[in-house]
């Protein structure tokens, strides 16, 4: 019996969305697939150097065309407004007047995340945000604008707010650059770590001030609890929000809104939907949710689609424990540090520091891009068929009913 094609619609085009895309196209065979990818704009945004386009630095153009150009994954450049996984549909708009709906029989959800203003008075109106490329540009805009003297204050101590407050100190040193962090800096780094943290901020002259909750954020200043700190430009790095849409829908998901997923990335709720990068709950080593980033996402990318390939083709699906091992931090163009880390993220003695760092992890980011482009690394070169289409598993509201009945 010849089988219609099996509807793969991956929603969002982030690290791991664009190479869940790239890796099922590899894996499936054209005719038995069909792989739509849904994502806002025509290029890949290669969203760990927005603090490197927020200073006035031009990055290489990757345009989604060229990228998946002849692996037969077709391409809608529209916005997600909802999705509904119970009639399997996805709605989309382009900006024109009339929305429309895409149908799907599997569903990769990688919509990811955006900044989290944690509902501060003022952050939304007065603050600026790295987290995409609209708000780096805005934020690229403003710093252009500023005079010699005058102050910018980053909010948030992570590993972002690090990265932004050095690249911004660097690229402007006529600024007064001030980084806020609710604890010690660099309190989850090794010593080592720390030691050249505090070496690097206080050769940019970065005022650091420590254990420092922002509680307002005005157009000229932030307020503390203990002090106003002026701030002609703020820079909001104080953690992430996943996208509403996953909320709204039926999808099982924890109080942030991130899907609950199985070790396959698989919704525990709706079996033929999977979740993948910031958008997911995944459970690493310890029994630990990992971090939102680039080094959690895109290992979820690549179980995924090998568990999706397996499911179509009839194959056995494999897992692989996801852990990391390090954290790479650029401060600045000319320095770095290489945290390396158990794999439930907690910091070992040793540390790579410097221009080596540097180096280090220039390449981390360009091997992050380029798998996006050629995600087909190590990959087999034949596609297998879909073997069988699977049957669509009961909601677990019906089962349970039908069960009781």
């Amino acid at each position: 019996m010849q089988l219609t094609q099996h509807r793969i619609i991956v929603v969002g085009a982030g690290y791991a969305g664009a190479i869940a895309a790239g890796r099922l196209a590899r894996r499936l065979r054209r005719e038995d697939v069909s792989i739509t990818l849904v994502n806002a704009e025509p290029d890949f945004v290669e969203r760990v150097r927005m603090h490197q386009l927020a200073v006035g630095q031009e990055l290489k153009a990757r345009p989604f065309a060229e990228m998946f150009a002849g692996t037969g994954v077709h391409l809608r450049f529209a916005r997600v407004t909802a999705v509904d996984v119970d009639r399997r549909t996805v709605c989309i708009t382009d900006g024109g007047a009339a929305a429309e709906e895409l149908a799907y029989d599997t569903l990769v959800y990688a919509l990811g995340s955006a900044w989290n203003t944690h509902g501060i008075p003022g952050t939304a109106e007065h603050a600026h945000d790295i987290a995409g490329r609209p708000g780096a540009l805005r934020l690229r805009e403003r710093l252009a604008g500023l005079g010699a003297g005058q102050s910018v204050v980053v909010v948030g101590g992570g590993l972002t707010g690090l990265e932004a407050a050095t690249e911004i100190a660097e690229a402007r040193p006529d600024l007064d650059v001030a980084l806020a962090a609710r604890g010690a800096l660099g309190d989850w780094l090794s010593p080592k770590g720390r030691r050249h943290l505090h070496k690097v901020c206080d050769k940019l002259g970065i005022i650091v001030h420590e254990h420092t909750a922002v509680t307002a954020v005005g157009p000229d200043h932030v307020t503390t609890a203990s002090s106003t700190i002026p701030a002609a430009v703020t820079v909001w790095t104080a953690g992430l929000a996943v996208h509403p849409i996953a909320r709204a829908t039926a999808l099982e998901a924890d109080g942030t809104g991130r899907i609950v997923v199985d070790a396959t990335m698989r919704s525990v709720s709706h079996p033929d939907v999977y979740a993948i990068g910031d958008a997911a709950l995944v459970m690493g080593p310890g029994d630990k949710p990992l971090r939102m980033s680039c080094a959690s996402g895109v290992p979820t990318a690549w179980q995924a689609a090998g568990s999706i390939a397996s499911r179509l083709t009839g194959t056995k699906p494999t897992t692989v424990p996801l852990r990391y091992f390090n954290q790479c931090i650029s401060l600045g163009r000319k320095d770095g540090l290489i945290q390396y880390v158990t794999a439930d993220d907690r910091s070992r003695p040793a540390a790579l520091t410097g221009r080596t760092a540097a180096l280090y992890k220039e390449l981390v980011c360009k091997g992050a891009a380029w798998g996006v482009a050629n995600p087909t690394l190590g990959l087999p070169t034949r596609r297998r068929g879909v073997t069988q289409e699977p049957a669509p598993l009961p909601h677990p509201r019906a089962a349970k009913a039908a069960k009781a009945g």
